[in-house]
This record gives C-alpha cells, sequence and structure tokens, in this order.
C-alpha cells in the first residue's frame, strides 16, 4: 500500500504518511518498543490539530500570508543554518528552496491556524500563587521531578573598534572590483574569488528567492530597487560593505548575487578592547558598580545587555542553563564555569563573536543550584508552568469533548482500538 486516509476531522484527512513522517521525527531516545502505540498518540495529536483548524475556519480565525512567508522563511532560515548552507539544504531535500516552500505552504497555513484557535482557548487562563502550591503539595514526595545543577551566566563584551581607514580601505577594495566588472568581468566570479559572505561566495555571492524581511533592511532597500541586471554602488550595512546585483525580480521577490567586504580591525584594535574591558573589570571588582550595571552600560553584545548582562539560554528562554545546554551553547562556558564561585567574575580574555570576529570577555557567574528535588524555593517559575500547563491541558480537553460531538469523525479501522486520552467517538 502506497498510502490510505487513517482519519477525518471534519473536512480535514490524515494520510498514512503523515502518521509515518510524524513517527520517524520522534526523539531518538523515545522508547519505541511499542511503535501503535507510539502512532496512536501521534495519531490523537494530528487529529487535535485538525479539529482547532475545522473550529477556527467556522469562527473565521486566520491567518494573513504575511503570517506564513514569515514562519516558511524561519523555517528555511533554521535548517539551512543546521546544514550549514542553503546548498547543502537543496542538495539534501533535492529541490529549490522555493519548491521546498511551495510544497510546505498550506500546511504551515494550517498549523498556524490551529496554534491561533489553541492560543485563543487558553489565552485568559492563569494561575494563582495558590494555586502553584496547591499544585505542589499534591504531588507525592517521592514523585517530585529531579532537576539538574543550573547556572546564570553574565557576561559583558568589547569587540574591537573599525577604525575609519579599515572603512575606507575596505570600501576602496570594493569600489575596484565594480570598476572591473563595469569593464567586463564575471560578477559571480569575483564574488567566489572575493567576497567575505560565507553563506554565497561558493555559489557566486548568488541567493535566489529573496523575499522581503529576509536580510537587513539596508541590503535590501538597495536590492529592490535596482533593475534586472543592474549592479549597485558601494553601500554599508552591519555587515561590512556590498555591491549587488540584481538578476531577476518578481514581485516582493528577487534574486540577487552580491560581494561582501569586512572591514578588518587591527590587532592594536583588540589590544585596546580588551584594555577598556580591563579598567571594566577593576571598577566591577573595586564594588564600585555592580555587573548588571557595567553590563548595561558597556557591553557590546546587544542581545545580554538588556537582561543585566545575563545570557539567554536558547533551549528554555531562561536564563538557567543545564550542564548540557550550556555545552550546546558554547563549550568553552562549562569549562570556565566549573572553576568558578558564586559572586566571581573572570578576567578579560579573548573569545569569538557569533559573527566569527573575535573579542574580549569578562564572565560572571550569578548562582549555581545543586542538584535536587524540586520546590517552591528554588524552582518557583519550573513549577508555576507545569501547573499552569495542566490546566491549560485541562481546559483544551474539555474545549475537544464539546466539540467532537458537532463534528464529522471518522478513524480507521487500524486506530479504533487506541487507547486516546480523548472519547474520538466515529460519527
Amino acid at each position: 500500500m502506497i498510502d490510505k486516509v487513517v482519519a477525518i476531522v471534519g473536512n480535514s484527512i490524515i494520510t498514512k504518511s503523515q502518521l509515518e513522517a510524524q513517527f520517524l521525527q520522534t526523539p531518538a531516545k523515545t522508547d519505541k518498543s511499542d511503535p501503535h502505540k507510539i502512532k496512536c498518540k501521534l495519531l490523537e495529536q494530528l487529529m487535535f490539530q485538525k479539529l482547532l483548524l475545522t473550529q477556527a475556519q467556522k469562527d473565521s480565525v486566520m491567518v494573513t500570508d504575511s503570517q506564513v512567508d514569515q514562519e516558511l522563511d524561519r523555517r528555511v532560515r533554521y535548517f539551512t543554518g543546521q546544514f550549514g548552507s542553503e546548498q547543502k539544504f537543496i542538495e539534501f531535500y533535492g529541490k529549490s528552496i522555493e519548491d521546498f516552500k511551495t510544497e510546505l505552504r498550506d500546511d504551515i497555513k494550517d498549523l498556524l491556524q490551529s496554534q491561533k484557535m489553541h492560543a485563543k482557548i487558553t489565552e485568559e487562563i492563569t494561575v494563582t500563587p495558590s494555586d502553584v502550591r496547591n499544585y505542589y503539595n499534591a504531588i507525592p514526595k517521592d514523585s517530585l521531578p529531579f532537576v539538574n545543577e543550573e547556572v546564570e551566566i553574565g557576561q559583558i563584551i568589547k569587540k574591537p573598534p573599525v577604525t575609519a581607514e579599515a572603512k575606507n580601505e575596505a570600501k576602496q577594495r570594493l569600489q575596484k572590483l565594480k570598476d572591473r566588472i563595469t569593464k567586463g568581468e564575471d560578477f559571480s566570479v569575483l564574488a567566489a574569488l572575493y567576497s567575505e559572505d560565507p553563506g554565497s561566495a561558493a555559489k557566486g555571492g548568488c541567493y535566489d528567492s529573496l523575499k522581503r524581511g529576509v536580510f537587513v533592511p539596508e541590503f535590501e532597500a538597495v536590492a529592490f530597487q535596482l533593475k534586472p541586471n543592474e549592479v549597485s554602488t558601494v553601500f554599508e550595512t552591519t555587515f561590512g560593505y556590498h555591491i549587488v546585483l540584481l538578476r531577476a525580480k518578481r514581485g516582493d521577490e528577487v534574486d540577487v548575487c552580491h560581494i561582501l567586504i569586512t572591514p578588518k580591525s587591527a590587532p592594536a584594535d583588540l589590544q585596546k578592547a580588551g584594555s577598556i574591558l580591563d579598567s571594566i573589570y577593576r571598577i566591577i571588582k573595586k564594588d564600585s558598580v555592580s555587573f548588571r550595571e557595567a553590563a548595561a552600560k558597556y557591553t557590546d553584545d546587544e542581545e545580554s545587555k538588556q537582561n543585566g548582562g545575563l545570557i539567554t539560554n536558547p533551549v528554555t528562554g531562561a536564563s538557567k542553563f543545564e550542564k548540557a545546554d550550556l555545552g550546546q551553547f558554547d563549550p568553552t562556558l562549562s569549562f570556565t564555569i566549573d572553576r568558578m564561585k558564586v559572586g566571581d567574575i573572570t578576567e578579560p580574555s579573548i573569545t569569538n563573536t557569533k559573527d566569527g570576529k573575535q573579542a574580549y570577555r569578562i564572565l560572571y557567574l550569578k548562582s549555581r543550584s545543586e542538584p535536587h528535588k524540586a520546590n517552591l524555593k528554588d524552582d518557583y517559575q519550573r513549577i508555576q508552568a507545569v501547573a499552569l500547563n495542566e490546566k491549560q491541558q485541562k481546559a483544551v480537553k474539555t474545549w475537544i469533548k464539546k466539540h467532537v460531538n458537532g463534528t464529522y469523525i471518522h478513524i480507521d479501522d487500524e486506530y479504533k482500538s487506541c487507547d486516546f486520552d480523548v472519547h474520538w467517538n466515529s460519527n
């Protein structure tokens, strides 16, 4: 059998291939000794999504094309980041990025509509401190979850300044390349030889099907104003200096090639950044200013600046890291933090920023919790989140029971024996 319908909810179908795809995407650590049981759970999740979609359509809960485009772009950026480049992404899937987006568009639109409906169901549900305390007290003491060691880390980064001379040199190098292109040399060849954009240099500096909102505004402002086969003047973005060739334009989408030259900092400039950070380090050590105040005033890291220098865990969105998460974020951090006590600040040392440039950094260990069973004092936010989630799940189950009887449901015989959380009566 190639494929078949395993369930219908309203006017939406769920196919065997969709269910198998979900099964293949389950985490590697999942116990797959009973695959049918796992598929039953996955099928119920898909049926819930389709029920949300059916009700969203009835209630006119809609999403815009722009929202769908943004989500598609976000996913493409994530996948290309995982593969390392757009070319590797294309080679793996055997299709262009635009074909990939087209194939996913309807599914993404349905998913966003379902999520919006889910948010509408749970948006007014909250938990009070009393709810959190009651939830915690109801957990048997021998069933309290074990919390691994967690740390909160702050950082202050000083990047070496880029001098006017370095900027001027980069602009002149790029202008010479443009002059060579004007005289007839091939843009893509020069991009492959000289562009400092690692994501496009190997492809002749080219990006296909570029939509608005993907690149920085300064780049898009130039790219979308060019005429086909026109080369821009030299212009600046946060990445450095560019020239752009417009190959094709289709409404709000362009095919472009560019050459990037990034101004270089001299070794003396890096040393100067280290000296500045050393002065900041000494002021903090003398208690003349707190780490939080110094980070807000002096750091060059915009992401942590608004959080008093605290680094945000990309896995959880909070400021606490477990050891495994810390290693994924920055392998060097784990080794450094192991040797620190709470309240310690490291002396300035060289680090690599996200864009691959060198800078100086000092680290601050704000807190460290020992491995322990969850308690209200140390883990209130964690317990609050679980209590809220449980209350939301109860509301969702109530909502399903209310709406399932008014919706056409069909489940294939192969899955009618599933032990579902909700009674999905075929009708």
